[in-house]
């Protein structure tokens, strides 16, 4: 499985080590960034990972900020991409089974390296559950177009 990575200055020394983390686990990944920890604007290093993974390039996502929000934001902004701001490995499991989440975002700040650790190793590891959730994901999907395919009901 190919994984993006990126974070900030706040999410730098996590991403250095998830990287490692990740390749002794037989991960192939691809570090989008920044080189070192010097102040960086967020938003240009999601936008990286996010691209990578909807184009193709890279299987899943992760990214690494201050708080993990300001990221899953950014990243959400591109077209195929669900992304969400997880905090404890429950949710990554769940944003998994039930969102078929494909790039998460994690804090660097407010959450120890190895809880972070443990979510994105659900994160890889977990399966979208498909049925009843696939309906709901390609509604989700749905709103990257202008109009919807769709009228919610009321």
């Amino acid at each position: 499985m190919r994984i993006a990575i990126g974070s900030d200055h706040a999410g730098f020394e996590q991403k250095q080590q998830l990287v490692e983390h990740l390749t002794a686990s037989g991960y192939e990944v691809m570090d989008c960034g920044p080189a070192d920890d010097y102040r960086v604007d967020y938003p240009d290093y999601g936008l990286k990972v996010a691209l990578e993974v909807a184009k193709g390039f890279a299987d899943r996502g992760v990214l690494i900020c201050g708080t993990g929000i300001g990221m899953a934001l950014c990243a959400d902004k591109v077209a195929g991409i669900r992304a969400a701001s997880v905090t404890s490995p429950q949710f990554a499991s769940l944003a998994r089974k039930h969102n078929d989440l494909n790039v998460i975002s994690i804090s660097g700040r407010f959450v120890d390296f190895d809880t972070n650790k443990q979510i994105v190793d659900t994160f890889l590891t977990t399966e979208f559950e498909g049925g009843r959730h696939a309906l709901r994901v390609a509604k989700i999907m749905a709103l990257d177009c202008d109009t919807l395919p769709y009228l919610p009901e009321e």
